[in-house]
C-alpha cells in the first residue's frame, strides 16, 4: 500500500493560512497600516477602489526595505519583530507573526515599491498568488508603497461572499479608526474612489477623536487618568447624557493594540450604575499600559483577544477610575440652590426695636399678641341665604336656543354607542375579552406591527405624510455613517424625511414623518444608521422578494422608535383604536422580527384555575 500523506505545496498552504488572516479588504488595510506604523512612518496614506475589491494602496514614509528584505518579507514566518520565543513576552510592536504579507500575496496581485534613506534607488517587486513575477530597481520616495490588486482573484468562493461596497467600505473605516485612535501623532489620510474620506493631522488624542466623530462629540467626553503599580489607565469616557442604545463608539486599547474585552466593558457599565437607562451605553476610549509580560496577545491571528494575568484587580481599578472621572467633573446629579435674584430673608435679632432696624432686615425684640384669639371659635353667619336672593332661580333661566327641533321621544330612542371596556395592566399589556376567553396584547409590539406596515406601504408607493420643522436641523455624520446614507436616502425620503445634502458628511433635516412628533430627528436618524450598519448584508426570512431589505430594516427601526413605549397610560378609546388597527394588519400575531404580540387565555382554562 502506497503512502497517502503528502506535503502541501507552498501556494496551497499560503491560501489556507490566508483564510484566517485575510478575511476581507479591511484585513489587508489593517495589516499594511500596522506594518507602516512599526516602520516608524509619520505620514500614512490609504487609497481604495471599489471598497478594496479592485485595489488597495498604502503609502508610508517609514524606514523602507532593502532588496533582500523586500523578497524575504513575503516568506512565511519571516519577521523583524522577534528573534526568539522569549520575545513574545516583551512585545511592543503591532505585528510579530510574519504571516500578514505572505497571506496577502497568496490571494492577490501585489506591487511593492520601497527605498531606504541610504539607498539611491529603490526596489520594485511584483507578485501574483505568492509567486514573484518580476524584480527590478526603480525610482521611488523614501518608505514603502504597497499596491494590492484583485483581492481573492484566485479564490472565487471567498470573493463571491464579500458584502456590498458600502458594507466593505464601512468595515475598512472601522479598522482604520482602530489604528488612527492609537497614534494621534501620525498623519493619516483615507481616499475611496478618488474622494477623500479622512484627513487627520497630528495632534492630541481629544483632537483626533473630534476630527473623526465631530467637534461636538469631543466636547462630551471626560478625561480619565489612573496610575497604579499594576497598570496605567488613560483616555476618555462619555458623559451620562451621551448614553444611547445603538451606534456607541466603545474602544479598549492595550499597549497601543485594539482589543475586545466583555469583562472590562461590564466594569465601565458598572461605574454608570443608576446614572443611565437600562440597555443604553456610553462611549469610551480607554487605553491600558501594562507590562507585556503580564498579558498574552498570541491567542488569535487578529490579535483582538488578549488575556490578562491580573484581570480582577484591573477591573476594580477601572471601575474606580471611571467613577472618579464622573465625580471629579461633577457629572453626578445634585441639588443646586440658586439664590441669585431671590429676596433676602431677615435674620432674627432680639436687640432690634426701631423702624430703622426693621428696615435693615432685623426682627423686633417684642410684638403685641392676643392669646385669647381663636378664629375657629367664631360662629358662622346665619344670614347666608340673603347672599343669593338677587340671583334668578332655575325656573326663570330660559333654555338655550336649538337649531333643530328634537322629537319628544328623542332622549329615549337614541342610545350612545359605547366602545367595549379594556384594561391596561402595568402600562405594558392591554387586556380585553373575546368570544373564546381573555386576550392579552403587548401594546408596544402591537404598535410596532401597525407602524411597520404603514411605513412599508409608504415606501412601496403610497404618498408619505411629512411634518415640516420650524427650523431645519443640521445632521453631522461620521465617515462610516456617511457611507451608509446614500443607500438609505431613498427609503428615508419615502417615509417622510426631508433631507438636503450640505456636504460629504452633513445634511439639513427640514421635515420628519408625521406621527413621530416629540422625537429628536437627529438622534433618530443616527439610530437608524447604526441599526442599518448592523444588518447590512444580512438575510431576513420576513422579507419578500419584491421589497428591498434596506427598506424593511428601516421601516422596522423607525417603527420601534415611534411606537407606544412601555409605561405610557392609554385611555379606553386609545386602547380600542390600537386593537382595531392591529386586527387590520396582515399579521396580528407576530412583530416583523418574529416576537409574539398577543396571547389568548381560553375561558375553560380560567374556569379550571378558579374552580
Amino acid at each position: 500500500m502506497s503512502d497517502i500523506i503528502q506535503l502541501l505545496p507552498d501556494s496551497v498552504a499560503n491560501q489556507i493560512a490566508a483564510g484566517e488572516v485575510i478575511q476581507r479588504p479591511a484585513s489587508v488595510i489593517k495589516e499594511l497600516v500596522e506594518n507602516a506604523v512599526d516602520a516608524g512612518a509619520t505620514t500614512i496614506n490609504v487609497l481604495v477602489v471599489d471598497a478594496g475589491r479592485t485595489s488597495i494602496q498604502v503609502i508610508d514614509n517609514g524606514c523602507g526595505m532593502s532588496l533582500t528584505d523586500a523578497r524575504l518579507a513575503f516568506e512565511r514566518h519571516a519577521t523583524s519583530k522577534i528573534r526568539q520565543a522569549d520575545d513574545l513576552f516583551s512585545l511592543r510592536t503591532m505585528g510579530f507573526r510574519g504571516e500578514a504579507l505572505p497571506s496577502i500575496a497568496a490571494v492577490s496581485q501585489v506591487e511593492l515599491r520601497t527605498r531606504r534613506a541610504e539607498d539611491e534607488v529603490g526596489t520594485c517587486l511584483m507578485l501574483s498568488g505568492s509567486r514573484i513575477e518580476s524584480q527590478e530597481p526603480c525610482s521611488c520616495s523614501l518608505g514603502s508603497s504597497f499596491m494590492v490588486n484583485n483581492l481573492f482573484f484566485n479564490v472565487p468562493a471567498r470573493r463571491k461572499f464579500l458584502k456590498t461596497n458600502a458594507t466593505e467600505l464601512n468595515n475598512i473605516l472601522t479598522a482604520f479608526e482602530r489604528i488612527v485612535l492609537v497614534y494621534p501623532s501620525i498623519n493619516f489620510t483615507l481616499h475611496s474612489n478618488g474622494q477623500e474620506l479622512m484627513n487627520l493631522r497630528s495632534g492630541t488624542l481629544r483632537q483626533r477623536i473630534s476630527d473623526i466623530y465631530g467637534r461636538r462629540y469631543g466636547q462630551d467626553l471626560l478625561p480619565i487618568q489612573v496610575e497604579t503599580a499594576l497598570c496605567r489607565i488613560s483616555g476618555f469616557v462619555g458623559k451620562p447624557e451621551t448614553a444611547r442604545k445603538k451606534g456607541v463608539h466603545e474602544y479598549f486599547f492595550v499597549n497601543g493594540r485594539y482589543m475586545k474585552h466583555a469583562y472590562f466593558h461590564k466594569a465601565v457599565q458598572q461605574a454608570y450604575d443608576r446614572m443611565i437607562l437600562a440597555g443604553t451605553h456610553v462611549p469610551y476610549f480607554i487605553y491600558f499600559e501594562v507590562n507585556p509580560a503580564e498579558i498574552d496577545v498570541n491567542i488569535h491571528p487578529t490579535k483582538t483577544e488578549i488575556k490578562f494575568e491580573n484581570e480582577q484587580p484591573i477591573w476594580q481599578i477601572l471601575v474606580a477610575g471611571v467613577r472618579d472621572a464622573l465625580g471629579q467633573f461633577c457629572e453626578i446629579p445634585q441639588i443646586d440652590f440658586d439664590t441669585e435674584g431671590k429676596p433676602d430673608i431677615p435674620v432674627y435679632n432680639p436687640s432690634a426695636d426701631s423702624p430703622s432696624q426693621l428696615a435693615n432686615g432685623q426682627w423686633p425684640k417684642t410684638s403685641s399678641t392676643q392669646p385669647s384669639y381663636n378664629p375657629f371659635r367664631q360662629k358662622p353667619s346665619q344670614d347666608w341665604q340673603r347672599l343669593y336672593e338677587s340671583l334668578p332661580s332655575e325656573a326663570d333661566v330660559p333654555a338655550p336656543p336649538s337649531l333643530f327641533e328634537e322629537p319628544a321621544d328623542a332622549a329615549s330612542s337614541s342610545v350612545p354607542e359605547v366602545s367595549p371596556l379594556h384594561y391596561q395592566f402595568k402600562g405594558r399589556y392591554v387586556m380585553t375579552t373575546v368570544k373564546s376567553g381573555l386576550m392579552v396584547i403587548d401594546q408596544h409590539r402591537a404598535d410596532v406591527r401597525i407602524r411597520y406596515e404603514r411605513y412599508m406601504q409608504q415606501m412601496t408607493g403610497a404618498p408619505a405624510q411629512s411634518q415640516r420643522l420650524l427650523f431645519p436641523e443640521t445632521l453631522e455624520l461620521t465617515p462610516a455613517e456617511a457611507t451608509l446614507m446614500p443607500e438609505l436616502m431613498t427609503a428615508l425620503t419615502s417615509v417622510g424625511f426631508d433631507l438636503t445634502p450640505l456636504g460629504p458628511t452633513s445634511y439639513a433635516v427640514a421635515g420628519v414623518p408625521a406621527g413621530i412628533e416629540g422625537l429628536d430627528p437627529i438622534s433618530l436618524i443616527r439610530d437608524l444608521l447604526a441599526e442599518s450598519e448592523q444588518v447590512q448584508g444580512a438575510s431576513h426570512a420576513r422579507l419578500t422578494s419584491d421589497v428591498l431589505p434596506v427598506m424593511s430594516d428601516l421601516a422596522l427601526s423607525l417603527a420601534r422608535h415611534a411606537a407606544i413605549p412601555y409605561g405610557q397610560v392609554l385611555s379606553n378609546d386609545e386602547m380600542d383604536a390600537l386593537i382595531n388597527h392591529l386586527f387590520s394588519c396582515k399579521d396580528v400575531n407576530h412583530t416583523p422580527d418574529g416576537k409574539s404580540i398577543l396571547s389568548i387565555f381560553p375561558e375553560q382554562d380560567i374556569d379550571r384555575l378558579l374552580g
